[in-house]
């Protein structure tokens, strides 16, 4: 059962310990609030202000596990605190461990505060949970896919679009890792896993995939370069260097070019390119058929 005037307290309280450059958002010179305005997090939970006002108010419907999962995330809460939110929602905790989607709030300290990079958060079958707007400007919005396509190595043995994503001279490479880190997962969680149904998909529709399945490689790792290629700005090289979070089992990778390289005047391009598409309407993933998201 909901506990409405605890959930109303308790979002309140953290609504108000909260700062804006705790969670990546300018403070501006004349703010006045106490910690974040309603609207703000709102915005950050991905709901309208209407609705999470009436969560505060003791008011509004019931709210459902996704929504408390998208408040408790956009309110950079720990663990404990979830858990805490989701009882007080009426609902059971989700499962904590390697499964948990859930982004520990220092590592999305470290990600709110890199507004100028290519970075992205991933779970360990390298399903994204967020990404910077120069992310998205890079490789589309990797956030929008459902169900097994949202893992990245998935999607490399069953869509074209996203091999055509990279240059063509590391495809094989970069299909041997895949497959390679698939095998280490699955033998790391075992049969019924998550990755064990993932692989088991594979084998039957990627001949690509089951061919280095059988060669039972383990261990192989990505170059320290990875080149882009991008629709508009063709050939983009970058440095991938990689944050985990082993209590989550999720990864902070972030891309950079050498300053003054040719790269890296293609991501400031880029940078420019994603911001207008921004304030044209139309996201920086469209280009990658995003749908809309209630």
């Amino acid at each position: 059962m909901i506990d409405r005037a605890g959930l109303a307290e308790f979002l309140r309280r953290r609504r108000e310990s909260l700062q804006p450059e705790d969670v990546g958002i300018p403070r501006g010179q004349r703010r006045r609030t106490a910690g974040l305005r309603r609207e703000e997090v709102a915005a950050l939970c991905h709901i309208s202000t209407d609705y999470y006002s009436r969560l505060e108010q003791e008011r509004g419907p019931f709210p459902s596990e996704r929504l408390i999962a998208a408040i408790a995330q956009g309110l950079h809460l720990s663990l404990d605190e979830r858990d805490h939110l989701f009882r007080l929602a009426g609902h059971q905790p989700p499962p904590r461990g390697t499964t948990s989607e859930h982004i520990s709030p220092g590592l999305l300290r470290i990600f709110d505060r890199l507004t100028d990079s290519a970075a992205e958060i991933v779970t360990e079958l390298s399903e994204t949970l967020r990404q910077t707007p120069l992310s998205v400007a890079l490789v589309g919005d990797n956030s929008r896919y459902s169900g097994l396509d949202r893992s990245m190595p998935f999607r490399w043995f069953t869509d074209p679009a996203t091999r055509a994503q990279y240059h063509p001279d590391d495809h094989e490479r970069m299909s041997r890792v895949f497959a390679s880190g698939a095998r280490n997962v699955v033998t790391l969680r075992g049969p019924g896993s998550k990755a064990a149904r993932m692989a088991e998909l594979l084998l039957e529709r990627s001949p690509e995939f089951a061919d280095l399945w059988h060669r039972h490689e383990i261990g192989a790792g990505f170059t320290d370069v990875k080149r882009f290629v991008h629709p508009e700005v063709g050939v983009v090289e970058l440095d991938c260097q990689v944050l985990h979070d082993p209590a989550q089992s999720h990864r902070l990778l972030v891309y950079t070019a050498t300053p003054g390289s040719e790269s890296y005047q293609k991501l400031e391009l880029l940078s420019v390119i994603g911001a207008q598409r921004t304030f044209d309407g139309v996201a920086a993933g469209d280009r990658f058929a995003k749908p809309d998201v209630a």
